[in-house]
């Protein structure tokens, strides 16, 4: 029963804590729609106060009809609930659409949850999207962080994100909702090979269970959870040779260290003064390598959106450039 397999998935990843307040994001399709009635039937054991957040991004002419869907299940849920619209189209111009879309989402949900003085973060992404994001990271090119795909809980700008459906496939999500009558809303784009992620979901998955292995999801999202649990080790014996939100490093004590800490550390200074490792890839980290091992002292690395590291004697210092 897929109630019961997200109850003990929330308890093995201690997803939640008794009386907290969860904001839960709606976009009104199945996986989301899933995920609010399953937190609502464990609201009462866990003592939950839901609170659901919906963001219309605008690019379908009927998107609008998500929202008034969403309120509408709000009040037959007797649920409180924060809507907001957002011009994706007109922003396209300062980035890739896809981007653009997660950082409108968070930034929304992160509002919401200030607002409403929020716990945690739910979101719905399952089994499938684990599969798919992994092997979306595969093909780009990805270390140990991007195998680890998409984690069941993870920090971000001091918000915490959850995600209890990470081990429920799709199909039992459509099952779930057609034996309990619900009819979600449907984005027609999905269907459309319209995004790198939608290519991987409609051709390249399909292709590989074919040809190669039936279980290609289930292969990926379990070595995604190898990968996260290697990676939280790595990334708890890196935080015990790092000291403050700028990521002062001492220089003696970084050279001593296996390479795969050093790499490890250098992210997490990155990511202590930026709020994430984004836009920084395999190269920006060789060059913060050799600055550490051939450059002279005082020399500087510029990383993107305003990083900067700059080698001291016996230290390596992460700091934000002046605008």
């Amino acid at each position: 029963m897929i109630l019961q397999q997200v109850s003990q998935y929330i308890k093995k990843h201690r997803l939640l804590k008794k009386g907290e307040s969860v904001v839960v994001g709606v976009s009104g399709g199945p996986d989301s729609l899933a995920l609010l009635y399953l937190l609502n039937s464990l609201k009462k054991e866990w003592k939950l106060k839901l609170h659901i957040a919906h963001l219309d991004h605008m690019l379908r002419k009927d998107s609008f009809g998500d929202m008034a869907f969403v309120e509408s299940l709000a009040a037959r849920l007797k649920l409180p609930v924060s809507t907001a619209q957002v011009n994706l189209k007109a922003l396209v111009k300062y980035g890739s659409l896809e981007e653009i879309a997660r950082n409108a989402r968070l930034s929304f949900l992160f509002r919401v949850a200030r607002e409403i003085k929020a716990d945690k973060i739910a979101l719905g992404h399952n089994l499938d999207d684990q599969a798919e994001t992994v092997l979306m990271r595969i093909l780009r090119g990805t270390g140990l962080y991007g195998l680890s795909g998409m984690l069941p809980k993870r920090d971000i700008y001091g918000y915490q994100i959850i995600r209890p459906l990470l081990a429920v496939r799709r199909r039992q999500i459509e099952a779930f909702l057609k034996k309990k009558r619900i009819s979600p809303r449907r984005d027609a784009s999905n269907k459309e090979d319209l995004y790198f992620r939608n290519k991987i979901r409609n051709r390249l998955i399909p292709f590989l269970e074919k040809g190669y292995n039936k279980k290609m999801k289930e292969v990926l999202a379990n070595m995604a959870e190898t990968a996260g649990q290697d990676y939280a080790c790595l990334n708890q014996l890196a935080a015990r040779n790092i000291r403050g939100r700028g990521g002062k490093i001492n220089l003696k004590r970084f050279s001593a260290l296996h390479p795969a800490i050093q790499r490890m550390i250098l992210r997490l200074a990155i990511r202590r003064l930026k709020g994430d490792t984004r836009a920084i890839n395999l190269q920006h980290i060789r060059e913060i390598e050799d600055l550490v091992s051939g450059r002279p002292v005082n020399s500087v690395v510029d990383l993107p959106k305003g990083i900067s590291v700059v080698k001291r004697k016996n230290s390596l210092s992460f700091y934000r450039r002046k605008p």
